[in-house]
């Protein structure tokens, strides 16, 4: 049974689909005014994998996120360029789209924009206003907070103390009195606003305007999923306003539940400050991907549950590198075992590592059905990986060691999948190097006259020295290139295909 923390109820709960063997998600997509940072990147890759576990546990799943393309931000980014707001929209969802591909984040089911469905909004407010949950005002319409008493359950807020905390913003504010003099409580919050001059505009039965925010994910998620669906999903900044008021526009309207399930991801921060323009640690995200891989972004970013706060630094990169490395090298370590394989007795305890094999997968399982608990299944991995190379680093195994080894491999490729990363991207040369330490260079130099600065290389001129002094029955300085690669952690072993070398640090 998967089990879900749910915001509302602020516990873990079982997950209850609304069908059977389907699960129908909402996640609040970008406002498209800019390239997305790493904070942002955090939440679309953290319910990515979400999404991935329960397609790899047999869901059929309609995975919905939405484009805001119309906005405050959109419109100022617009005037500041001089161009249309269109235009921006149109640039930064493009870019949006290019960023989640590179890394490897699926395509959602459907991707709706916020400018293609003013007329389910529209009908949504109509509804609002007839029911007397909504009032207009001079083309302006407002939802009535307190017509819903049900509201700040989400949050955890009381209406009165929001109250009260607006009466004090206002009187020490004189740009907003205007707007609060229209509403007939300060909560009340904008369902749709009347045309200002140079802004995008459609037509309303309350004149010219544009939808306010919170409608946008309401009438989408509405007409994508139908109500209840099973899961609505986003960073824990959303969680108020935006989704405290969705959900009450929502089940106002409808007199029903929203969403079964609320999820929120922690936030993200840079070496253990909050990341912000003005802190000077602001970072894109394709500004991080010139010098990180996606494979090691994603590492990184799992190796800490989705709820929690992510601290994000240089120096996690390179961790989160040389740790998947490990697991490329492994990977890696056991496609020459399957390659090589040959008629000779096993070497392996194929019953303990067939057994060892089931009992992965069912603790991988076990860890993510606990809330998606990416961090525990990480490590449910790396134990899996230490037992299956102290059976097998530094030996050769038999054609009849074949399937079970070949099931192990395929394991870990699998499970690896499920965080959507493709080992076969980070198991080269190049992930070796990483992995390897810079000490053999130096050994290189030593024993093989190396004079390069490539670990990978290093490596290759110690077994090829060796090689050349097997040959030349130079006994003591085969012994030294060994007993060098040992000290720093290196299994050499001897095949019928050559000398071959692994390394386990």
């Amino acid at each position: 049974m998967i089990r879900l923390y749910d915001t509302k109820r602020r516990t873990k709960v079982d997950f209850e689909s609304r069908e059977r063997g389907k699960v129908g998600m909402y996640v609040c997509g970008p406002t498209v005014y800019n390239y997305i940072h790493v904070g942002n990147a955090r939440t679309f890759i953290s319910f990515d994998v979400i999404r991935r576990y329960f397609m790899w546990r047999g869901f059929d799943v309609t995975y919905v996120w939405n484009i805001t393309d119309v906005d405050d931000k959109i419109i100022a980014k617009a005037n500041e360029e001089g161009r249309s707001a269109a235009d921006v929209a149109a640039e930064y969802t493009q870019a949006f789209i290019e960023d989640m591909h590179k890394v490897n984040v699926l395509d959602p089911t459907v991707r709706p924009k916020a400018t293609e469905e003013i007329p389910s909004m529209l009908e949504l407010i109509a509804e609002l206003i007839e029911s007397g949950h909504a009032y207009e005002v001079d083309g302006d319409v407002y939802f009535s907070v307190r017509s819903y008493p049900a509201y700040g359950e989400l949050s955890g807020r009381n209406v009165d103390e929001m109250e009260s905390g607006h009466r004090e913003l206002r009187a020490e504010s004189t740009g907003a009195a205007n707007v609060a003099d229209r509403k007939r409580d300060p909560l009340d919050f904008a369902l749709w606003k009347a045309a200002k001059p140079g802004e995008p505009a459609w037509e309303s039965p309350w004149g010219m305007g544009r939808p306010g925010w919170h409608i946008e994910c309401s009438a989408m998620s509405r007409k994508y999923l139908g109500l209840p669906f099973d899961i609505h999903g986003g960073g824990g900044d959303l969680v108020f306003p935006h989704h405290e008021n969705e959900r009450a526009q929502s089940e106002a309207a409808c007199g029903c539940t929203f969403a079964n399930h609320w999820m929120h991801g922690g936030m993200l921060q840079i070496n253990s400050e909050k990341m912000s323009k003005s802190l000077g640690n602001f970072k894109l995200l394709r500004d991080v991907l010139e010098h990180t891989s996606p494979e090691v972004l994603r590492f990184l970013m799992l190796q800490t549950h989705y709820r929690s706060p992510l601290d994000f630094s240089d120096e996690r990169l390179t961790e989160a590198d040389a740790a998947l490395c490990r697991i490329g090298n492994a990977v890696k370590n056991l496609d020459w075992l399957l390659e090589n394989a040959s008629d000779i007795p096993s070497p392996l305890d194929i019953r303990a590592l067939m057994a060892r094999t089931k009992e992965a997968k069912l603790a991988f399982i076990l860890a993510m059905d606990d809330d998606f608990n990416t961090c525990k299944a990480l490590g449910e991995v790396f134990d899996f990986i230490a037992d299956v190379n102290a059976q097998t680093v530094g030996k050769s195994i038999s054609v009849s060691d074949v399937p079970a080894v070949r099931d192990a491999r395929e394991l870990i490729v699998e499970l690896m999948g499920v965080f959507g990363i493709d080992l076969a991207a980070v198991s080269g040369n190049a992930c070796a190097a990483e992995a390897y330490p810079a000490e053999v260079i130096s050994l290189a130099a030593e024993i093989a006259g190396y004079t390069g600065a490539d670990a990978a290389e290093a490596v290759e001129a110690l077994l090829a020295a060796r090689a050349d002094a097997r040959a030349a029955k130079d006994w003591s300085r085969a012994d030294a290139v060994r007993d060098g690669l040992t000290d720093l952690g290196f299994t050499i072993e001897d095949t019928p295909q050559g000398a071959r070398v692994s390394y386990e640090g």
